[in-house]
């Protein structure tokens, strides 16, 4: 600590300060494992007597209505098997859970469990329970250790990976949270065979945006296996999910914190959460993102940052995964466009939208910009055309 001392004259009065310097220079290393297989709860198991939550004996197994039979208290049941403490956490299942209310809740019965800093929460589901259970784990007790149990397509491709965690408000949506890493990922792509098709659909547009952002012969691949991993193919599954998240951990690895590059990851996401949000979650995250995505490129096709037999390719993969391509009649577009303000990458009160360069490659307007300005006329000529 370095001590300081300072003698100012204010109005003829001689005031002495003191000054401390807390010096807080650290190297933190949050590196984790993600497995991808079949059938992961023994291996969890063993993960789990092996230390990987250190000595903690007492696990909060947070879940949503749907998945709490089918996987999470399996998980809870061996736990407890194996000697350690632990409770089911349930919350109702759907995006309009992911608020703070919820979250609140969730730590209210933590707290009247006795749950302490000496405790470890399991995250067991898809995107809006590892979003909202890693939010929770840290800020709990300022901070607890949690593991990600991924059980659908759309939180393996997405969610599970990179750390961010949030809830969303009437007024904005992923705003309030943090990045917060897990101890380690577990994709376990049987889980997918108990998802209703829309849910399989609904994940694959995750998938296409990487594609689109980052590997064309991924995007290629894609093309010719659609009809594959909606049939849950085992190893087209595991193919997909282990180049998804080498898609993520490459732009995740050089921008953990969103300064820059990560926000390449929000593409087709401008439109696409301000659509789920006005259509009240009608719509499912992967459905509103297919639709801002089918803005974003026709909007890139206009600007010349892709050709329309691009765009096109972009927009027939989506209409052949089975996702939404165009807005629904119900959608105010008026309220729309209103909701693209509330987008996490609005800077000085103006719209910016993340583009693709052609299909494989992300647009950059500048040194580490990846966001281009873009007015409500450009938004709504091309909404107009949707």
């Amino acid at each position: 600590m370095v001590h300081n001392m300072e003698c100012v004259n204010v109005i003829g009065m001689e005031v002495t300060m003191k000054s401390f310097r807390v010096e807080l220079r650290k190297v933190v290393d949050d590196s984790y494992d993600v497995q991808i297989g079949r059938n992961l709860i023994p291996q969890f198991m063993e993960d789990i007597k092996g230390g990987l939550a250190g000595t903690i004996k007492k696990f909060a197994v947070i879940t949503d209505s749907h998945v709490a039979d089918l996987y999470a208290q399996p998980i809870l049941d061996e736990l407890r098997k194996a000697g350690y403490q632990g409770d089911l956490f349930v919350f109702p299942a759907g995006e309009k859970s992911k608020i703070r209310k919820t979250k609140e809740m969730l730590e209210d019965a933590m707290l009247a469990k006795s749950y302490r800093r000496d405790c470890c929460v399991i995250a067991v589901g898809g995107g809006v329970v590892s979003d909202l259970a890693g939010f929770l784990a840290g800020t709990y007790g300022r901070g607890v250790p949690f593991i990600n149990y991924a059980t659908t397509h759309l939180s393996a491709a997405d969610a599970s990976i990179g750390g961010k965690t949030a809830v969303d408000t009437e007024l904005a949506t992923n705003l309030i949270g943090l990045i917060y890493q897990p101890l380690k990922v577990y994709v376990d792509i049987e889980t997918w065979k108990t998802l209703p098709k829309e849910h399989m659909i609904n994940g694959m547009a995750e998938t296409i945006k990487h594609a689109c952002l980052a590997d064309e012969g991924f995007f290629y691949y894609l093309e010719n296996h659609v009809e594959d991993v909606l049939a849950c193919d085992a190893e087209v599954c595991e193919y997909i999910s282990e180049k998804n998240c080498a898609v993520k951990y490459e732009v995740v690895m050089k921008d953990e914190k969103e300064k820059s590059l990560r926000e390449i990851l929000n593409l087709g996401h401008t439109v696409g959460r301000a659509i789920e949000t006005v259509s009240d979650y009608q719509l499912l995250h992967g459905e509103a993102v297919s639709i801002g995505m089918v803005a974003q490129v026709r909007l890139g096709c206009k600007l010349g940052f892709l050709t329309e037999e691009q765009r096109n390719r972009v927009i027939h993969l989506l209409e052949k995964t089975g996702l939404p391509v165009a807005i629904p009649a119900y959608i105010d577009r008026e309220a729309l466009v209103k909701k693209l303000y509330t987008d996490k990458k609005v800077r000085d009160g103006k719209i910016r939208m993340v583009f693709q360069k052609g299909i494989g490659q992300v647009m950059s307007f500048g040194d580490e910009i990846y966001a281009r300005p873009t007015t409500e006329e450009e938004i709504r000529d091309v909404l107009s055309e949707m």
